[in-house]
């Protein structure tokens, strides 16, 4: 892929859509940014900014809100889906017949398919898999929306095989405040970006108990061995959890006040239930529904994952918050390494 301008379509405008819309048209490109909301694109057009779900910041005129998928595509040479995970399949596959063979598609989602436990990169394989083999690219860092788009120095890591397709997501994304690296690890990297987000929640239930900072870091670094032992098991790299994708976006996620997972773990601390804490976000926190999917796969593969397990019994079988603690900290004792 060239240097110099390129049209990307983006699908989805949800915060994380609209920030990389926002940096992609700060990259000199011609951006389509498709939402399923008439109205949130019929605000972006006529007032220039995502008021529902990234308030506060300018819309370059580069960038165009449809809710045409034909319009969003036509002409199209790196399509981005930055979908909520559960959605992912059904638009995929209204996509189906717009998309061809040259088209480069980055994944910036981050979760796994409940019902399939399946990455986002292989629920797109399975939907294209009777008319071409995707050329695939997975997004994923320490990369808060609103933090993105104001321009404050972030670092993420693109992951493909071959290699060549993220130095070219690379090329055409990175600037003065973005950085991205790259990692033939597309399986470390998303499923990062994916188990992270449950991790995050136990960290909220850390502080919704109103306990310290010695709790959290135990369970960001427990939660880190967890998640680099699925990581192993499916084939991915131990290393890329000490990266960006693994312990980078866990940190950020586990810690950050922007974190949507670690608000509904704060306030199942502190004894709200958990429709009543998603009725109140307009917002998905993809760790309650990865949750369900990260239990599954752990046990299908016999990975141990027992904090994975300790939120599953938080968020599906009404266990009390400190029944679980306790049950984590009186498990048998181990060596470390």
């Amino acid at each position: 892929m060239n240097e110099g301008s390129h049209r990307i379509a983006i699908i989805g405008a949800g915060s994380w859509g609209t920030a990389l819309a926002i940096l992609a048209a700060q990259r000199g490109h011609t951006v389509r940014l498709w939402s399923h909301d008439a109205e949130i694109a019929r605000a972006i057009g006529e007032h220039r900014e995502n008021a529902v779900y990234l308030p506060g910041f300018s819309i370059p005129p580069s960038v165009r809100a449809t809710m045409s998928l034909e319009e969003a595509l036509e002409g199209a040479e790196v399509v981005i889906g930055a979908l909520p995970s559960h959605a992912c399949r059904a638009v995929y596959e209204r996509l189906r017949p717009l998309l061809h063979p040259r088209m480069l598609f980055v994944s910036a989602t981050k979760g796994i398919e409940v019902e399939t436990q399946m990455r986002m990169s292989e629920v797109l394989r399975e939907v294209l898999r009777d008319q071409f083999e995707p050329r695939i690219v997975v997004l994923s860092g320490p990369s808060f929306a609103r933090e993105v788009a104001r321009g404050d120095p972030t670092a993420v890591v693109a992951a493909s095989y071959p290699l060549e397709y993220s130095q070219w997501v690379q090329r055409l994304l990175s600037g003065p405040s973005f950085r991205i690296y790259t990692s033939p690890d597309v399986v470390g990297v998303e499923l990062g970006g994916a188990v992270k987000n449950v991790i995050a929640i136990g960290a909220g239930v850390v502080t919704g108990l109103g306990w310290g900072s010695n709790s959290v870091a135990a369970l960001i670094t427990r939660g880190l061995a967890e998640m680099t032992r699925l990581v192993v098991a499916l084939g991915g790299r131990a290393e890329t959890m000490a990266g960006l994708a693994g312990l980078g976006d866990l940190v950020l996620t586990c810690t950050g006040q922007l974190s949507r997972n670690r608000r509904v773990g704060i306030e199942l601390g502190r004894g709200r239930k958990l429709p009543e804490i998603l009725a109140g976000m307009r917002q998905v926190a993809e760790g309650v529904r990865t949750t369900r999917a990260v239990y599954r796969l752990s046990r299908r593969l016999g990975v141990e994952m027992p904090i994975t397990a300790g939120v599953h019994a938080l968020l599906y079988e009404g266990r009390d918050p400190r029944e679980v603690a306790a049950a984590l900290m009186e498990r048998p004792l181990k060596r470390e390494i």
